[in-house]
């Protein structure tokens, strides 16, 4: 009977010891975040950007001109986001790219994408803003949008992805030959 007490008022001691340092933790750490400053104070986002990691996945870079249309990066994706059309190319073989399309609101940003790519032609940026107020400014069409940006030269922006839904043909028209080849007959 003596050890059945031992052991009762060892398990209540662990108890209110185990509570005890709970709501110390708890305490400390309510006491804390009134002395923290806000994140706004500390990033001043709008105006500077958040700084991030090298190897942070963001919005996708392409580069319009590499990519040969091998739809591997859409079948790697594992939500089914991106979406391709292309026709048989007029001058030469190989396909031309009419859309490039990736929904944002599905993607995962997982990357599974980017290591199939034969061309390296899609890669992940480091943009991590493209604020819209509608479910269509999630879907990104990188035919349509500038050349700068298509030729994964730039970064997506909200503005650039607002302007491109204005256009009704894709960047490079058919038939049309790409700037790169125009550097390439001058030499």
């Amino acid at each position: 009977m003596n050890r059945a007490l031992e052991h009762w008022c060892r398990d209540v001691w662990v108890t209110v010891a185990t509570v005890a340092k709970a709501m110390w933790t708890t305490l400390f750490m309510w006491f804390w975040t009134y002395r923290r400053r806000a994140f706004t104070e500390v990033f001043e986002y709008p105006e500077v950007p958040v700084p991030v990691r090298p190897r942070y996945r963001g919005f996708h870079r392409y580069d319009l001109t590499t990519c040969i249309a091998c739809e591997r990066c859409a079948q790697a994706c594992p939500v089914d986001c991106i979406y391709i059309e292309k026709i048989k190319s007029p001058v030469g073989k190989g396909f031309q790219v009419n859309a490039f399309t990736i929904d944002y609101s599905k993607c995962m940003f997982c990357a599974l994408c980017v290591e199939p790519c034969p061309v390296d032609c899609i890669f992940m940026g480091s943009n991590y803003d493209l604020s819209c107020y509608s479910r269509d400014g999630c879907i990104v069409d990188f035919a349509k949008l500038p050349l700068e940006v298509a030729f994964g030269q730039a970064t997506l922006n909200p503005t650039v992805v607002a302007e491109s839904k204005v256009l009704n043909e894709p960047v490079l028209v058919k038939g049309e030959p790409s700037p790169f080849e125009y550097s390439a007959e001058a030499k």
